[in-house]
């Protein structure tokens, strides 16, 4: 099955590369294969980078949120201690294809009860409709994490006017106290 899996794969790619080869001139089929290419890489980086923190005692696999561009892995989201936050970077930096680590984790110091856990998804909530209704951000592209009424922003966007835009859409959300925007601009190759 895998097997029969991995055969149609390469039949699609190979009609998608012909395709592509049809409408465009060389220049612009290298940068397709090269865009695709990274695309693959950054999905078998990304994948191996959540698989290595599943696989540790140590890190809490679902309080991390895991981006990659270009060989650049970044670690967002909020831990319960410095060692978790020191490990999940060790092991993303680890993998085969990490070109580098931006580790955006905070360390949660207090208790949180479950009232300020509900509160804090209906504020990452309310910033993701946000970002969703404001024409000038890609909501896709940012993810939004809340820990006592400060919101994480992170992920890749296209320019600085679109991470500026996060910012100022997050802030303008009802009972955020803070906003940290751990954005990175994508890397154009």
């Amino acid at each position: 099955m895998i097997l029969k899996h991995a055969f149609l794969t390469a039949i699609a790619a190979t009609a998608l590369v012909g395709a592509v080869a049809c409408s465009e001139s060389p220049t612009e089929v290298a940068a397709s294969a090269q865009s695709a290419s990274t695309q693959i890489d950054d999905t078998v980086v990304l994948g191996s980078v959540k698989a290595a923190l599943i696989a540790d005692p140590v890190t809490q696999a679902r309080q991390i949120d895991v981006e990659v561009d270009h060989g650049i892995v970044q670690l967002n989201g909020f831990v319960d201690s410095e060692a978790e936050k020191s490990q999940a970077a060790a092991l993303a930096t680890a993998v085969e294809g990490v070109l580098e680590v931006r580790n955006n984790l905070a360390v949660n110091t207090g208790s949180e009860t479950l009232a300020e856990k509900i509160d804090d998804s209906v504020l990452t909530a309310k910033v993701k409709a946000a970002l969703i209704e404001n024409p000038d951000t890609k909501a896709h592209e940012i993810n939004v994490e809340t820990l006592e009424g400060v919101v994480q922003l992170s992920g890749f966007v296209d320019d600085l006017a679109a991470k500026e835009a996060a910012t100022a859409v997050a802030k303008s959300v009802e009972g955020v106290k803070e906003v940290n925007n751990e954005i990175n601009l994508k890397t154009t190759s």
